[in-house]
């Protein structure tokens, strides 16, 4: 039974969040009293050749508009464009989502455009900022690859959108043979993936049998969107937390509260 005030007493949670990530959500956890059990399902590395990269940087006198996608994008993003320049005071900055918006601000970059509430493309995209964007260069910081629904919403206000594709993702050199050992143990009690990638990832690097245990165990996740991608795997018992971590480990606490009601 949990103890009084903590309804992750003996829970073990699997946070899939790139290892960099994870901290703020393995405390909130470990408040709560469960046990966060860290395996993350994607490793942000460094893009092999920075040519591009360096080239829309030297370009950034020119643009009107910078969107950062991600933590990652802030973090890699700023540390390239500081590695050769300075932003340009002029440029306009918005985030997908808080998490990007304070890794901006701590990073020392004010005025973020960002939504209030929502941590995805489509809360950025309705926001008056971006609205009428007619004539405006933008420029996506971003990983390899994903989403773009950004560049064609903004093109089709009549923007013209470039990439800047600052890191890439790649499934982590990890054994999950421990991961599984320690769910036949029974200190395994739910997942919480944050992308769809890192869920998809999961699934593929489990065996078939822990892969049926999956499909039963609960699963956090914090967009539809990827609730939908939890559903084309076959998983059961999906849970939508929204963005942001005290939302999710709060819907991951209440989850467990009401199973011990």
């Amino acid at each position: 039974m949990a103890a009084m005030g903590q309804p992750l007493a003996g829970r073990g949670i699997v946070l899939t969040r790139p290892r960099q990530q994870a901290a703020a959500l393995a405390a909130l956890v470990e408040r709560e009293g469960g046990r966060a059990i860290l395996f993350p399902t994607i490793e942000i590395r460094d893009i092999d050749d920075r040519a591009a990269l360096d080239a829309v940087i030297d370009r950034l006198d020119a643009y009107d508009l910078a969107i950062f996608v991600s933590p990652n994008a802030v973090d890699k993003g700023l540390q390239a464009v500081r590695s050769r320049r300075a932003l340009p005071p002029q440029l306009r900055i918005a985030a997908v989502g808080g998490a990007s918006a304070r890794a901006l601000q701590r990073l020392g970059v004010s005025s973020v455009i960002a939504p209030a509430a929502g941590g995805d493309s489509e809360s950025l995209l309705r926001m008056p900022e971006l609205s009428e964007v007619a004539g405006a260069r933008v420029v996506v910081f971003r990983g390899v690859g994903g989403r773009e629904l950004i560049r064609e919403t903004l093109e089709a206000r009549g923007a013209s959108v470039e990439y800047a594709e600052c890191y890439r993702r790649v499934v982590p050199d990890a054994d999950p043979a421990v991961l599984e050992a320690a769910w036949v143990r029974g200190e395994i009690d739910a997942f919480v993936a944050t992308s769809s990638e890192s869920l998809r990832n999961l699934h593929a690097m489990l065996d078939g049998a822990a892969r049926e245990r999956l499909s039963r165990a609960p699963i956090f996740v914090t967009h539809p969107r990827i609730a939908a991608a939890a559903r084309k795997l076959r998983l059961e018992n999906i849970v939508v937390t929204g963005s942001g971590d005290e939302r999710i480990a709060a819907a991951v606490s209440g989850h467990f509260a009401a199973l011990a009601c």
